[in-house]
């Protein structure tokens, strides 16, 4: 045939080489001719373009240009959040059924303009599946659907600002953009450069669909300088950022003492396990693993764990798989650089470098390449490099084989490969990993959530939990908007005091009694022997307490620590008789603890009995709560099914409030521990004494020594010490704003999961609203519960 090619079939296969680039007339290149291949932005339902804006070409994978795009100025952003003030309006006044409908057209549009959406996203080097995406808006209208019936209570926060990172792709945009949208808020977006195209078709897809002008925006420009320009005006609600860990902490700094949330999932570039067990079909998890870490656009790092057991087998198929793959483009001629340091170190250490051929002497592209035998303190194994290159560790036993998984600082994403069930099972749950993949890879739905470990992220996307980041229960409210204060963070919380000098009093009064804090289980002093007086209103001392320091918060965390894992693994059956007795416990101290309550808060006995009867419910409430949250297996698109599995974070550190001392003690610490936990309490500063009270209680209980400490102090020296801790894995506060600044601030790194909160005066004198304990409205413990866990997704393929 003329003009046949006159390469064989088996050439081809032998080669594998990339398909020719898509042809100029493809539906994504007659768009951008539409739009003069110069686009603006998308602000309230149509394209700008003002004058005068700086402008930044977008290249392909082979360096040529696509398009020019504009870069936002503060004109610009002010008038993309003056429109989605006023969309939010119309939005949210929709009915759930009228914004459902609205989704289904928009995801049918998207549906026909699939194929310039995969092209787009081809062009700006961040492929995502079409038909992922199409999925994606569907599932959020129909969350659009029922959002009243299966999240009563809750309401639309408002305005959403998601801000994005160069290297995140647009499957991550729309997971966000569609959660939100979908609850009623309105969405200020502002794309990275591999995720721009997506976002200004989608945008102007929505308008077609009946979304209101505004409702959607889109400006352009440098992730951090505009997304804090967006993130600081006053009518923006919440700011979600989805990218690399870098940005993302920087952001989460800048945006201290704002009062508004920072939810980031810190996906981008985290570094990844695939671990292949000596049970594993080799031949398919070589496959996996070439298919994973040598594609062009890689989501994340791998790290290769291989058992001893087929350490030889699997490097013999490896250099046969690789014999004739060709150089892989690096991302950045950057790159190139560090690439070349990071295999000349590993190989200097003693690792065996596996390449096809020997790297360009100077190219933007790269060999595949393993480092095999590396040590796992070697810096590629802990950071590999932005490059086609995959660092390979030896382990021996299952146990050794998820404590190289958990190595990392991260915990995005992990793969496992073996034929055993029950060992796949046993280390999914043992890795701390937002999503496990039983032999297979990279494969996303939104259905189930993901909660990003330890330096992955603060928040959960996906599901029916993902939503709440987005939502705002009627049982409190926002914080209210603020400029952030002048502070030194190295000095807060630092001034010492010295003992308290004891009150005289008269040879008939009673001697003000001395309490003892709480730390792993046994009663104690205070490491610097210093106590507080606590005092009436009226200025009589009641009693002493402990003054505590950062030495009290490490012997607690310490103690925590060992027995957290005990805790968890008793299984929500065994927590829950456990909440039961301590329920009882304080059943049967009541008319103490009433009295009390009155005595510290003033409170008219008649109120503080109620106040005792309602902590002594809550904490049923909560020991009910234990087996009925168990996630639950999703029937998937893909062949197979995937488990989802709540998880304890770990050790929480609680700031607890001055309003209603008793029951919100109870409340939060009920549901922290029945979810698995173990805390570090810090009581009301001015009235610690039902906390030191309460200590008789639990040790009444069956609750183990160590799960619940209870500290009492400065607040806001207890709170510097918890911040600085790198163990504690959230906090939970009430207080000032110079402690909320300080925490979002340092808590930026080690990342911590923060849920701060104003004390009941302030938020009162700004929106008239503080945030009720007493309320029976489910909102309150669902919000404490959802602060409580993370959820993990484990994929089971069947075919």
């Amino acid at each position: 045939m003329a003009g046949s090619s006159s390469k064989t079939v088996f050439d081809v296969f032998r080669s594998m080489e990339y398909a020719p680039s898509a042809p100029s007339s493809s539906a994504a290149q007659a768009w951008l001719d539409v739009h003069s291949r110069s686009l603006g932005f998308f602000i309230n339902g149509q394209f700008v373009r003002p004058a005068g804006r700086q402008a930044s070409v977008l290249t392909d994978a082979s360096g040529g240009s696509v398009c020019s795009i504009l870069c936002a100025s503060d004109d610009d952003v002010s008038l993309s959040v003056s429109a989605a003030k006023a969309a939010f309006r119309a939005w949210s006044g929709l009915t759930c059924p009228q914004r459902a409908r609205v989704l289904r057209r928009w995801a049918a549009a998207l549906q026909r303009y699939a194929q310039c959406l995969a092209e787009l996203c081809e062009l700006s080097q961040s492929p995502s599946p079409a038909a992922a995406l199409v999925r994606l808006l569907q599932y959020y209208a129909s969350w659009a659907q029922l959002r009243d019936a299966q999240l009563p209570g809750w309401s639309p926060v408002g305005v959403v600002a998601l801000l994005l990172s160069d290297d995140a792709s647009a499957y991550s945009l729309l997971l966000k953009a569609m959660a939100a949208l979908s609850m009623g808020n309105t969405v200020i977006l502002k794309p990275g450069t591999g995720s721009a195209l997506p976002a200004l078709l989608l945008a102007s897809l929505g308008g077609e669909a009946g979304l209101p002008a505004g409702a959607i925006n889109v400006v352009m420009g440098q992730t951090l300088s505009l997304g804090v320009t967006v993130a600081r005006y006053q009518h923006i609600s919440c700011v979600t950022y989805s990218g690399n860990e870098k940005e993302g902490r920087a952001l989460s700094r800048e945006m201290a003492g704002t009062g508004v949330p920072v939810w980031l999932s810190l996906s981008s570039s985290a570094v990844c396990p695939f671990i292949i067990f000596d049970s594993a079909d080799i031949d398919s998890a070589v496959d996996g693993m070439i298919e994973a870490a040598f594609k062009k656009k890689r989501d994340w790092r791998w790290v290769l764990c291989v058992q001893e057991s087929v350490w030889d087998v699997v490097a013999a198929r490896l250099k046969i798989r690789m014999a004739e793959m060709k150089c892989v483009p690096l991302l950045a001629e950057s790159d190139r650089a560090t690439v070349d340091i990071a295999v000349q170190e590993a190989a200097q250490q003693g690792a065996t470098v596996i390449q096809p051929c020997p790297p360009p002497s100077s190219s933007a592209a790269y060999p595949p390449t393993v480092l095999w035998g590396v040590a796992p303190s070697c810096p590629s194994a802990v950071s590999p490099p932005p490059g086609p290159v995959l660092p390979a560790l030896c382990f021996r036993t299952t146990d050794e084989g998820i404590t190289l998984g958990n190595h990392s600082p991260h915990g995005q994403a992990g793969c496992l490969w073996t034929e055993d069930l029950t060992l796949a099972l046993e280390a999914a749950r043992g890795l701390s990993m937002g999503s496990v993949w039983l032999n297979s890879h990279s494969v996303l739905d939104p259905s189930l959530p993901i909660s990003g470990a330890k330096e992955s992220g603060n928040c959960t996307d996906g599901g029916r939990e993902g939503l709440f980041q987005f939502l705002r229960p009627s049982t409190s409210c926002c914080l209210p908007p603020s400029s952030p204060l002048p502070m030194d963070y190295t000095t807060f919380g630092s001034t010492v005091s010295g003992p308290s000098a004891p009150a005289e009093h008269k040879s008939d009064q009673k001697v003000p009694r001395s309490f003892l804090q709480l730390v792993g289980g046994r009663l104690c002093k205070s490491d610097s022997g210093c106590n507080m007086a606590v005092r009436t209103a009226g200025g009589e001392v009641l009693a002493y307490c402990p003054d505590s320091g950062r030495k009290d918060v490490r012997d607690a965390v310490e103690a925590a620590l060992k027995v957290q894992p005990g805790w968890m693994k008793k299984g929500p059956a065994s927590r829950s008789q456990s909440l039961y007795r301590l329920s009882e416990c304080l059943n049967s101290k009541r008319q103490d603890m009433t009295k009390s309550l009155s005595t510290q808060t003033g409170l008219p006995l008649e109120d503080a009995e109620k106040e005792v009867d309602l902590s002594v419910s809550r904490l049923c409430d909560c020991a009910a709560l234990c087996d009925k949250e168990r996630g639950g297996v999703q029937s998937l698109l893909q062949s197979g099914s995937a488990l989802s599995l709540p998880e304890p974070i770990g050790v929480v550190g609680v700031v607890l409030p001055d309003s209603r001392p008793l029951l919100s003690l109870v409340s939060l610490l009920g549901a922290a521990v029945a979810a698995g936990n173990a805390v570090v309490m810090v009581p009301s500063e001015k009235y610690p004494l039902l906390a030191l009270e309460f200590i008789q209680i639990l040790q009444f209980s069956d609750i183990p020594g160590g799960v619940v400490s209870i500290l009492t102090g400065r607040r806001d020296h207890l709170t510097q010490a918890l911040a600085n801790h790198s163990v504690i894995q959230a906090i939970w506060y009430w207080g000032n704003q110079e402690g909320r600044q300080y925490l979002q601030y340092t808590c930026s790194g080690p990342l911590k999961r923060l849920w701060l909160n104003g004390e009941d005066k302030e938020m009162e004198a700004s929106s008239g609203v503080a945030r009720d304990w007493t309320s029976p409205d489910p909102t309150l413990l669902e919000e404490v519960w959802a602060r409580a866990s993370r959820w993990k997704s484990v994929w089971i393929p069947t075919a």
